[in-house]
């Protein structure tokens, strides 16, 4: 009997036990190190989902995590016992239209850990050892710490919209919302070769986090509503804009800011708004969106094994499993908190 962290209904967050099979042919088990609370999970054990997803049944909560793989089944030759892995929490089905033409991120069929997006529900990661296909249990190398490794599925979402906005070398990039995604976007966008990078939070603790890790100017639009302004001259400042906060009135905002035939480019998700269409079409600004990631996920655990790529900044707190409730407290706190960490098997 193992221990997983399991939402049973708004704030009802437990510790139970369940079982762990042995792998079958083409499986790995992997024994958990370190799983990174996400803000979906936050929207499971605080209200319960989010939108029209919501819990029909106890779930384990984490699709970021990372750990050691302590047996394989009948035919696995990518990895071994003792290796280091961070877990791919994405099963695409390979099958539809979408897998075969190599956007496996929008599977008509898709599989994706500690979701309730489908009934039965997507169990998650957050366990001390689970059994996954080979194919996710994705090497990191022997000297990479788990907890870094576990940074591998926010860095594919970072990665991904990087690679959807087309190249940043020497470009001006603006970057709207700082949480992990948002600092993830800045590291990315940096490794990808961009000149200026400016960040945009209403939170202090998070904009003193992303002037640590690379952007070269850091602005409070809560404290200061026109910061973005002058941005606006001779048709725009920036080539691309990743507008990571949700917000939809960042999102109004940022063809103003952007110069003509620029990419804003949508990671954060939030409810319908209105934009200045002829802005966007006089400007010939190109409007992106991009969801989670594919290939980029074994690109973010070659990054991490060389620390091509360092989040450590991005680390607030690690908690034992057994204080699970008080480690989704602090992830919920913006003002005192970026990642929050659970520890396995300690």
């Amino acid at each position: 009997m193992m221990r997983a962290v399991v939402i049973h209904a708004p704030r009802d967050l437990r510790i139970d036990r369940i079982t762990v099979a042995d792998p079958g042919p083409g499986e790995v088990r992997v024994r958990l190190a370190a799983g990174g609370i996400c803000g979906s999970d936050l929207h499971y054990y605080q209200d319960g989902g989010f939108g029209t997803v919501r819990i029909m049944e106890p779930m384990i909560l984490g699709h970021e995590a990372a750990g050691t793989v302590v047996a394989v089944g009948e035919g696995v030759t990518t990895v071994g016992a003792g290796d280091r892995v961070a877990i791919n929490p994405s099963k695409p089905c390979g099958r539809c239209r979408f897998c075969i033409a190599g956007h496996r991120q929008q599977c008509l069929d898709m599989r994706f850990y500690g979701s309730a997006m489908r009934f039965p529900h997507m169990q998650g990661i957050f366990r001390d050892e689970m059994v996954v296909a080979a194919a996710q249990a994705v090497p990191v190398g022997q000297d990479t710490p788990l907890e870094e490794a576990a940074f591998a599925e926010p860095l594919s979402v970072a990665l991904h919209a990087v690679t959807e906005a087309g190249s940043l070398v020497g470009k001006r990039v603006l970057v709207t919302g700082t949480g992990t995604i948002g600092c993830l976007v800045v590291l990315a966008a940096r490794h990808a070769g961009a000149a200026e990078i400016v960040a945009t939070d209403v939170s202090d603790p998070a904009l003193a986090i992303v002037g640590k890790i690379g952007a070269d100017r850091a602005l409070n639009v809560a404290s200061a509503p026109q910061a973005l302004a002058t941005f606006g001259a001779d048709k725009g400042y920036f080539d691309v804009a990743f507008e990571c906060s949700g917000n939809g009135r960042v999102l109004t905002g940022l063809p103003e800011v952007v110069k003509p035939r620029g990419v804003i480019t949508l990671i954060g998700l939030g409810g319908e708004t209105a934009l200045p269409v002829n802005l966007l079409v006089t400007k010939e600004i190109a409007l992106r969106g991009s969801f989670r990631f594919d290939a980029e996920f074994a690109w973010a655990t070659r990054l991490l094994a060389h620390r091509a790529v360092d989040v450590r900044p991005l680390l607030s707190g690690t908690f034992p499993l057994e204080r699970a409730v008080e480690a989704f407290e602090l992830a919920a706190d913006r003002s005192r908190a970026m990642k929050v960490q659970l520890s396995f098997n300690e």
